[in-house]
């Protein structure tokens, strides 16, 4: 897979999130224009191989904002990541006018977590700066019976709005949603089956970070999402998507040492 001018293949890497709103379930990645670069200076130095910038908090319960305030969030930090860094970032959002402010301004991915399906202007606007994008499921309600159909035929339908905007295919990743729209058990489930997406053809992205399908407190799930990012590695996920980058990157360095995959 190609982000920005780099190529990803063969490994699973790390996406550091790094958070530009007030709101977010993990504090410690809340972030604003003042403390981004050092944020990102020690995600790179970390191990994390590309940046996710987060612009509005999709976590349980969440107010959404218009994408004029996700755009006044992003701005100064984006602008200043570009210049400072030779890093792709990913923006997360499902507003065809914050990715297409995004992009103006150096991004090199969007992370829709409504897969093009939020906003029909959204597929064409990455394709139109011939930008990466991450596509998950998502559904309005929780899934019920087989979780396995209605995410590949989500996922499936988000893939072809994709390549018929003209989004290259070898800069699409696919992410099964863990967190969204799914029941603790569905989401153990997925996690669990999560090399069942490879069928779609499609790298994969797993976002398990600090994430309540752990239980316990926010602050003491790191063990279990380092865990998962190990099962990642396991299933050939091309990408883990973390707050915790050094913890994540070398358990997965770990993992390919040992020459087990």
């Amino acid at each position: 897979m190609i982000i920005g001018n780099k190529e990803f293949k063969n490994y699973t890497y790390v996406m550091a999130i790094i958070n530009l709103t007030p709101d977010s379930f993990w504090q410690n990645s809340r972030k604003d224009e003042y403390t981004v670069l050092k944020a990102v200076e020690r995600a790179i130095c970390d191990g994390a191989a590309v940046i996710d910038l987060g612009v509005q908090s999709t976590r349980p319960g969440y107010v959404e904002v218009p994408p004029e305030e996700e755009i006044s969030r992003l701005e100064k930090p984006l602008y200043k990541i570009k210049k400072e860094f030779d890093i792709p970032v990913s923006v997360d959002t499902y507003f065809a006018k914050t990715a297409n402010a995004a992009l103006s301004l150096g991004a090199d991915m969007i992370n829709d977590v409504w897969g093009f399906m939020h906003d029909e202007d959204m597929a064409k606007t990455v394709a139109k700066f011939n930008a990466a994008a991450c596509l998950m499921h998502n559904a309005k309600t929780q899934l019920s019976g087989d979780i396995w159909r209605p995410i590949i035929e989500f996922l499936q339908k988000s893939t072809q709005i994709a390549e018929k905007a003209g989004v290259d295919k070898n800069k699409i990743v696919l992410d099964g949603g863990i967190g969204f729209a799914k029941s603790k058990e569905q989401n153990l489930q997925l996690l669990q089956e999560y090399d069942k997406l490879n069928v779609l053809g499609y790298p994969t992205l797993l976002g398990t970070s600090r994430k309540s399908l752990f239980g316990g407190k926010v602050e003491d799930r790191l063990a279990q999402t380092v865990k998962s990012s190990v099962h990642a590695a396991k299933c050939k996920t091309l990408f883990v998507r973390v707050h915790d980058v050094k913890e994540n990157y070398d358990a997965i360095r770990r993992y390919y040492e040992q020459g087990i995959n």
